[in-house]
């Protein structure tokens, strides 16, 4: 997996996108939907909140594969992680991540339909670009200029695995 530096580093990319695009399969058919970040650092670990009844419960019980997203463009910031979903019902779980964004779309923490998906991430790539867009730009019309180059418009790398 990933070092605890490196896990801080995808952590500095995505704390302040807070939603990523979760992926599930619905049969074989793959279906995102946005979710929002709870937690204040990673481990290795996501979390969401959720509804019990919600199709992406079904769609991600019992150790599915799933794909999680985050981007922001105006920062030239890509990450894509892929793990495996469990729900959880630990009441300590929810309690310890429970806060008013929360409150505002779930009934009270207590509630039984309130439960978490717990998303175990093995791997990953992100991209990151401290250029502008006209940097992002040239670098592409270089590289096909001289057609035997590849543009060079931040870093990229894999993780886990």
């Amino acid at each position: 997996m990933s070092s605890p530096e490196h896990k801080q580093k995808i952590w500095n990319l995505i704390k302040d996108i807070k939603v990523g695009m979760l992926v599930t399969k619905d049969d074989d058919v793959p279906r995102a939907r946005p979710m929002h970040l709870v937690q204040d650092d990673y481990d290795g670990t996501i979390w969401f909140y959720t509804q019990r009844s919600a199709e992406k419960v079904i769609e991600a019980k019992g150790g599915s594969e799933v794909c999680l997203t985050f981007s922001d463009p105006d920062e030239g910031i890509y990450v894509s992680m892929s793990g495996t979903a469990r729900l959880t019902e630990d009441q300590d779980v929810i309690d310890k991540y429970w806060n008013s964004e929360v409150a505002a779309w779930l009934p009270e923490k207590e509630d039984p339909e309130v439960v978490m998906l717990e998303i175990d991430i093995q791997m990953g790539e992100h991209w990151a670009s401290k250029e502008s867009k006209v940097f992002q730009l040239y670098e592409i019309a270089k590289a096909n200029v001289k057609n035997d180059k590849t543009p060079d418009i931040g870093e990229n790398e894999k993780f886990g695995g």
